[in-house]
């Protein structure tokens, strides 16, 4: 498996970042609705159990919702789900599957968001902008990890 921060494919966005907590840590941060508000956006509904429908409330004006649903689970290691941005005219079904990977005291975290359009612009123009968002996503962790209390 590649650690890498580079996007693997043009139909698809890959980044990771090296957190100093170890795993059980940085699952909690991923699955706890009230940390994950804290960092990325409220979920409603959440629960990281495979099956599990949910919607992240987008505080944009207008406010909008992203509708989840938890593909695959594994606490510690993998967290999958769809998402679907209602906001969209015509929403498109992408996947986003966070891996948790040991590494020395710490973890790499790796975000891949698939699905992506390659024969639609917006799309494209919307892979974009959410690479950029998901590393500032990941570093918004990572300093919430810092000023949080381990949960080891």
């Amino acid at each position: 498996m590649s650690y890498g921060t580079d996007s693997p494919a043009p139909d698809s966005v890959e980044v990771g970042k090296f957190l100093s907590q170890p795993p059980g840590v940085v699952w909690h941060a991923i699955t706890d609705p009230p940390m994950l508000e804290r960092w990325l956006m409220k979920p409603v509904g959440f629960d990281a159990t495979v099956g599990t429908g949910f919607v992240f409330a987008v505080h944009t004006e207008p406010t909008g919702e992203i509708a989840c649903e938890v593909l695959k689970s594994g606490r510690n290691q993998r967290l999958t789900y769809s998402w679907v941005d209602l906001r969209a005219k015509h929403p498109a079904r992408w996947i986003l599957d966070w891996s948790l990977h040991p590494q020395g005291r710490g973890t790499r975290i790796i975000l891949k968001h698939s699905g992506f359009d390659m024969n639609d612009r917006k799309q494209m123009m919307a892979r974009n902008a959410l690479e950029r968002g998901w590393r500032t996503a990941l570093t918004r962790l990572d300093e919430m990890l810092d000023q949080t209390p381990s949960r080891g």
